[in-house]
């Protein structure tokens, strides 16, 4: 089960997204026409994947259920009025 999660950025609540940089089209390309290049920037693109907020693409997801997380949830008002945290995250 995958746990929920917030963005400290924009305030969407829900999952994380995996996020590659660089661009397939520009790998590809560099591929076909020549073998070295693309095996590095295959590499590259490999190695500097994150995970993100699926709204904003910043990596700053936090765990609900962590102090930081409680924070932003009052933060954003993301916790209906007169309930508690512990009551909110159990239903």
């Amino acid at each position: 089960m995958a746990k929920e999660m917030i963005c400290a950025n924009c305030g969407h609540k829900g999952k994380d997204k995996t996020v590659t940089r660089g661009s397939i089209l520009i790998e590809i390309i560099l591929w076909c026409a020549f073998l070295v290049p693309g095996l590095i920037y295959s590499v590259w693109r490999l190695t500097t994947k994150y995970t993100a907020c699926p709204e904003c693409l910043t990596a700053n997801m936090v765990q609900v259920n962590s102090p930081r997380g409680k924070k932003l949830l009052e933060e954003f008002d993301l916790v209906p009025k007169n309930t508690t945290y512990d009551a909110y995250v159990t239903t």
